[in-house]
């Protein structure tokens, strides 16, 4: 049994600990150790090969306490993840992180796995970005998260938010209520993504003047979109004649952003799918780029990328 102390001073103790010492209780229970807090010192107990994987996520976990950046267990184990794939450069430091500050709502986005940290980086850096990956990886929240951001920077005038209505079958007029009513509950994920990170009356202000649009796919055709941040989600349900039709709406200033899985298509003959054959007609084009994420990158509750590895190993969809 090895003991190994790590300096807390100036870190938030109850940040580092966690509620009911949870934090501490993860740290304990990943790495087979015994973590202790006392005074300005983390305290761990061990195994030399666990205090090995152990203490660089424990100091990690110290300068997000410092910084005041907010973690929580399903981080430590991503945290683990890392630190066990590339050893110490499998964490990334604080002052080198990704970030995207969203004043409307007083919250800093920070991506949670090395695949955000890229699909974000993508964003920045591309016209057109393309991210494919299964559910609960971030692909529609970080790209409204981008879109938000650069609304409120003035990058561009407006937002654009579209989804193909499979459900309806893109032929929504028997539906009663005007056009918002009719494709509303197949938009709500948008919703629910905007009104995280903009507070409601401001979402609905922007919704009224167009500065925010959301709408279905059959309704971008025909148009040219300027000065704008699109993003097409869902697109695995984008027939490959829609999605040519959606990327040539692109207007001078715009940037676009595709999410999709191609484990979830829900169109009649999934071979129709644009999600399909768009990654390697254009996968090679200058200011395109395409990003993977898979179950190493699932943000909601533990089991989802449990669930998503069972259904791969049944053939029920690939780990993307």
């Amino acid at each position: 049994m090895v003991e190994h102390r790590l300096n807390t001073e100036g870190a938030d103790p109850l940040m580092l600990a966690g509620v009911n010492d949870r934090n501490i209780h993860e740290i304990g229970r990943l790495f087979s150790v015994k973590v202790v807090m006392r005074d300005d010192q983390l305290v761990l107990r061990g195994m030399i090969d666990s205090l090995e994987r152990a203490v660089p996520v424990a100091q990690h976990m110290i300068e997000l306490a410092r910084l005041r950046a907010p973690f929580d267990t399903p981080d430590i184990a991503r945290f683990a993840d890392g630190v066990d794939a590339l050893g110490v450069d499998g964490i990334v430091h604080p002052d080198e992180e990704v970030r995207i500050a969203l004043p409307g709502s007083r919250r800093v986005i920070v991506p949670k796995s090395d695949g955000q940290r890229g699909y974000i980086r993508a964003i920045q850096d591309n016209d057109v970005v393309i991210g494919i990956g299964p559910a609960g990886t971030g692909k529609t929240y970080l790209a409204v998260a981008a879109a938000v951001d650069s609304l409120y920077k003035k990058r561009v005038k407006r937002i654009v938010l579209a989804r193909p209505a499979v459900e309806a079958g893109e032929n929504l007029g028997f539906l009663p209520g005007d056009l918002q009513e009719k494709v509303d509950p197949y938009l709500r994920p948008l919703y629910d993504a905007l009104e995280d990170m903009m507070p409601h009356d401001r979402v609905s202000r922007a919704i009224e003047d167009s500065t925010i649009e959301i709408a279905p796919l059959a309704y971008m055709r025909g148009r040219t979109l300027s000065d704008a941040f699109v993003i097409l989600d869902e697109a695995q349900n984008a027939t490959r004649a829609q999605m040519k039709m959606f990327l040539t709406r692109l207007g001078l200033n715009s940037r676009v952003v595709i999410t999709g899985d191609k484990t979830q298509i829900d169109l009649s003959n999934k071979s129709d799918s644009g999600l399909l054959e768009v990654e390697d007609i254009l996968g090679s084009v200058e200011g395109i780029k395409v990003i993977y994420l898979d179950g190493k990158d699932v943000i909601r509750h533990r089991l989802v990328k449990d669930i998503i590895k069972a259904y791969a190993k049944v053939g029920g969809g690939e780990e993307q």
